[in-house]
C-alpha cells in the first residue's frame, strides 16, 4: 500500500519561485509514484504579489496541489504550524519554495524512515557558500550559544527541511505556544532523527526575505523561547557589580579619610554611574523581553487567521 506524504511549503511573495518548485517536485513525485502518494500544501503567508494566483493556477491543473491563504502576513513560524495542522498522510515534509531545500533528497528521506526506522529525517547545510561572511559568522555563533544554554538540540546549519512521521507531527502540534521557534521545537520533542548533509544551494528566483535584522530578532526569539540563562547571567552580573561598587565605596572612604581632597576622582565616579545605569537598563530590557512573551501568550490570540483554503 502506498504511503501518503504531504509537503508543507510556506510562501511569502514567491510568485517567481512557485513554478520552478512545482516542476522540480513533479520530477520527484513521478519517480516515487509507485510507493508514495504526494500532496503539495502551499501556505500563502499574506503575500502582496501574485503568489496566490499562481497557486490557484497550479491547483486547477493538478489536484495534488492544495493551498491555505492567510488574512495577512503572520510569519513563517505560523505558516509552518498551519501547514502541519492541515497536512494529511503518514509522512509530512516541511520545506522552502525557493529550492534552497533540494527536493531530490526526498526519496532518500523516505528510504531512511522506512528501512532504517527513523522517526524524522532532517537536513543541514555543510557550507554557506554565497552567503555574506558576517552573516555566516553570527549564524554559527547562534547555534553554538543556544545549544550551550538550552535543552533544544539544534545542529549547526539546520534547515526547516525535514520529513516526519505522523507521531512526531502530532507531538509538534501539541505545543501550541504563540511565540514559536520551530527549529527548537523539533529538537525539544525528541524522536529518533537522522541528519542529511548537503551543500548550500542558491535561491532559484526572487530575493530572500530574511535581512540581518530579521535573523537577529529570530535568534533572540529562539534564545528567549528555550532558555532562561540570560536572566541568570544578568542576576550574576548584578551581584558582581554590587560587590565591586561596595569595594569602590570603601576605597573612596578610606582615601578621603587619609588623604582628603574629596573632589578628586569625580570623572571616574561619573563613568561608574554611567556604567551601572547601562547595566540596569540592559537588565530591565531583558526582563521586559521575557515579560512581553508571557503577555502575548496570556492573550490567547490565534497563531494565524485563514482567509481562503483551496
Amino acid at each position: 500500500m502506498n504511503k501518503i506524504c504531504t509537503c508543507v511549503v510556506p510562501c511569502f511573495n514567491e510568485e517567481d519561485a512557485v513554478g520552478f518548485f512545482y516542476e522540480e517536485m513533479c520530477k520527484v513525485m513521478e519517480e516515487e509514484k509507485d510507493r508514495t502518494q504526494f500532496a503539495l500544501l502551499f501556505v500563502d503567508d499574506g503575500s502582496c504579489d501574485r503568489t496566490l494566483e499562481r497557486l490557484k493556477e497550479l491547483k486547477e491543473k493538478d489536484d495534488r496541489v492544495k493551498f491555505i491563504s492567510f488574512s495577512r502576513n503572520f510569519g513563517k513560524e505560523a505558516a509552518l504550524y498551519a501547514g502541519l495542522e492541515h497536512a494529511e498522510g503518514n509522512y509530512v515534509v516541511t520545506m522552502d519554495v525557493d529550492l534552497q531545500d533540494p527536493p531530490r533528497l526526498i526519496p532518500e528521506m523516505i528510504r531512511l524512515i522506512e528501512e532504517e526506522g527513523y522517526d524524522s529525517v532532517a537536513t543541514r547545510r555543510v557550507s554557506r557558500k554565497g552567503e555574506p561572511m558576517i552573516r555566516s559568522f553570527f549564524a554559527r555563533k547562534f547555534y553554538h550559544i543556544i545549544n550551550r544554554i538550552s535543552d533544544a538540540d539544534i545542529v549547526d546549519g539546520a534547515r526547516d527541511f525535514r520529513m516526519m512521521k505522523r507521531s512526531m507531527v502530532n507531538a509538534v502540534l501539541s505545543i501550541k505556544e504563540y511565540n514559536r521557534f520551530t527549529k527548537g521545537i523539533f529538537g525539544w520533542v525528541g524522536f529518533r532523527t537522522k541528519w542529511l548533509e548537503f551543500e548550500n544551494v542558491e535561491r532559484v528566483a526572487g530575493e530572500t526575505k530574511w535581512s540581518f535584522w530579521k535573523l537577529f530578532r529570530y535568534a533572540m526569539e529562539g534564545i528567549i523561547a528555550f532558555s532562561t540563562v540570560p536572566l541568570t547571567i544578568v542576576s550574576i552580573v548584578g551581584v558582581i557589580v554590587c560587590m565591586a561598587s561596595f569595594l569602590y565605596f570603601m576605597f573612596v572612604l578610606v582615601r578621603a579619610s587619609m588623604v582628603g581632597n574629596p573632589v578628586a576622582g569625580w570623572p571616574s565616579l561619573a563613568c561608574l554611574i554611567t556604567f551601572l545605569s547601562g547595566i540596569q537598563l540592559m537588565g530591565i530590557g531583558l526582563v521586559g523581553l521575557y515579560l512581553s512573551k508571557t503577555y502575548l501568550e496570556t492573550k490567547k490570540r490565534p497563531i494565524y487567521i485563514t482567509k481562503e483554503i483551496g
